[in-house]
């Protein structure tokens, strides 16, 4: 059967080889394609900002927050809106276009920097896409890279939607986008350049965590509702805070309540956000699960960003995206970053819909970010040399629909008591309703918040490293369970990678974007490894 496209960016890749005819996320061919050309051109457009700072040109942040948002934009499952996408290959033609005509030299630029969009568009997509790279190994190295990127350009946007920039963070960013065309760099080249993804994603994480925290607040232990009211509601799913305050503060007074779903959990946490009355809760569980929850949950829904899972007729006219996200036929909420959001139109329908169907009933505790963490410093340290808490196991990532994700929560009830999870990202709804309960009043699941979050559990674990006077990372009683799916994911492994942390256990498959060699030098150098039986893995973990 003949290719009709050709995706392997995410865990769910079919037959963990390439998604060929239809994407396992319900991206359609025409949309793949359109992906591919909108990351084409944004990489020449990275290829001209590269030359243009070279050449002492200052590029405006406008440019750049065009190019994270068009990364951001083709991460899995965040748009599969084929005009919208469309609508930014034209945009970035047009501002390469602008920006060509500042360079003084445009001697050697990629065939990217200077294709000016003429032609049939599906036609030149075909060529150029992910298999446009025939060696493996550097095709394997370029996509590892571009995954990490994308996932670089979601904290990026996301800081820079609260008004927090890092020249140097877009700087490298384009560098490193521009070199995934350059087929003079060697695989050992390529392989340098992906720790040093690695190094800005700590950097791209730590100017989230300070656009976070300057903005709400240090999150605090709190504990989250997860029943209903009975008025109408918006349930806001994604990660993006600054489009939830925007909603809250346009929901005051309105007769309407506000939930969150799935990555949104965490925005309760926040202190800055517990001043809305109708701020209610937690609605439902990670992101997999949307369909059968969002249709019973009656009102409209805001997706803020990605982990859009194609929706059915019975609710498609009640689901509206905004920023990065898109979908056909729903309505899109523009604006641009500074500019406040017009949520009127979301408000006027909730007002219009009966209320959410109950779910369950109790309540979720988290809010265990750094800063919370470190101030239990004491009270963890007591507890790590007096034994009662053995290790620490880290089990964070994303969660999917796949029936061998339930390794994590058999994993997790498997656990020893003496031990305790830290979380972040959607994984932990695999495990975080068990009520597994405390080591001292210190809850056995600390969960940090999103996947966007990552960045506190590499802070407490190098705050320990302190705290115990080592000087390996690795000699922490901590091990790491990760969970992927999305290319954040790959930034955060990125990441992690250039702090020294080894012995990393990747599933419930490990990316099929790596190839033998590539997965090899992960293995010999990192010690990566997939995961087995819950059974074989506690004993591999000295659990």
């Amino acid at each position: 059967m003949d290719a009709k496209m050709f995706c392997y960016q995410c865990q769910e890749t079919a037959g963990c080889a390439g998604c060929t005819q239809s994407g396992v996320c319900g991206k359609k061919p025409d949309v793949a394609a359109m992906q591919d050309l909108l990351v084409y051109v944004t990489r020449g457009l990275s290829a001209v900002t590269t030359r243009l700072r070279k050449q002492g040109t200052e590029v405006s942040a406008q440019v750049n927050h065009l190019i994270t948002l068009n990364l951001f934009t083709t991460i899995t499952n965040a748009n599969f809106d084929k005009a919208a996408i469309e609508a930014r290959v034209s945009e970035t033609l047009s501002v390469k276009a602008q920006l060509l005509s500042q360079l003084e030299d445009t001697a050697n630029l990629p065939e990217a920097a200077l294709w000016a969009g003429s032609g049939d568009w599906e036609a030149k997509a075909a060529t150029v896409g992910v298999l446009s790279t025939e060696n493996e190994d550097i095709r394997s190295l370029r996509e590892l890279i571009t995954y990490g990127l994308k996932g670089l350009s979601a904290y990026s946007k996301h800081a820079n939607a609260l008004l927090q920039e890092d020249a140097e963070l877009d700087a490298f960013l384009q560098r490193a986008l521009a070199a995934t065309l350059d087929d003079t760099l060697t695989a050992d080249d390529l392989v340098a350049l992906t720790l040093e993804t690695g190094k800005y994603g700590v950097t791209g994480m730590a100017l989230l965590d300070q656009a976070n925290t300057t903005a709400y607040g240090n999150p605090e232990i709190t504990r989250v509702k997860l029943g209903v009211n009975h008025r109408p509601g918006i349930l806001v799913s994604g990660h993006d805070l600054r489009d939830l305050e925007q909603l809250l503060e346009q929901t005051q007074g309105t007769g309407v309540d506000v939930y969150t779903h799935s990555e949104m959990l965490p925005a309760h946490y926040y202190p800055a956000f517990k001043k809305y009355p109708n701020f209610v809760g937690n609605y439902g569980n990670a992101w997999w699960k949307q369909q059968e929850e969002f249709e019973r949950f009656n009102g409209p829904i805001l997706m803020t960003t990605n982990c859009i899972v194609p929706p059915r007729d019975s609710y498609k006219d009640r689901l509206y995206t905004t920023g990065a996200a898109g979908y056909p036929g729903c309505t899109h909420i523009p604006g641009e970053i500074g500019q406040t959001k017009d949520f009127s139109a979301l408000i006027a329908h909730a007002k219009t819909c009966a209320a959410p169907q109950e779910l369950e009933q109790g309540e979720l505790i988290g809010g265990f970010a750094h800063a919370q963490v470190l101030a239990l410093a004491d009270k963890v340290v007591e507890a790590v040399k007096s034994g009662a808490i053995r290790k620490f196991v880290v089990m964070a990532g994303c969660d999917g629909r796949a029936k061998s994700r339930s390794y994590y929560t058999d994993f997790a009830k498997a656990l020893p008591q003496d031990t305790v999870i830290l979380t972040a990202g959607c994984a932990k709804y695999k495990y975080n309703k068990l009520n597994p309960g405390d080591i001292n009043g210190i809850p056995r699941v600390l969960d940090a918040g999103q996947c966007n979050d990552s960045y506190s559990l590499a802070v407490i674990a190098l705050k320990l490293k302190e705290v115990f006077g080592l000087e390996d990372i690795n000699d922490l009683p901590i091990v790491y369970n990760i969970a992927w799916y999305e290319q954040k994911a790959v930034i955060v492994l990125l990441a992690l990678l250039y702090l020294g942390v080894k012995n990393i256990h990747l599933g419930p498959t490990l990316p099929a974007f790596l190839s033998p060699n590539v997965a090899k030098v992960l293995v010999e150098n990192f010690g990566i490894a997939g995961i087995d039986t819950v059974e074989n893995d506690l004993k591999r973990f000295g659990l």
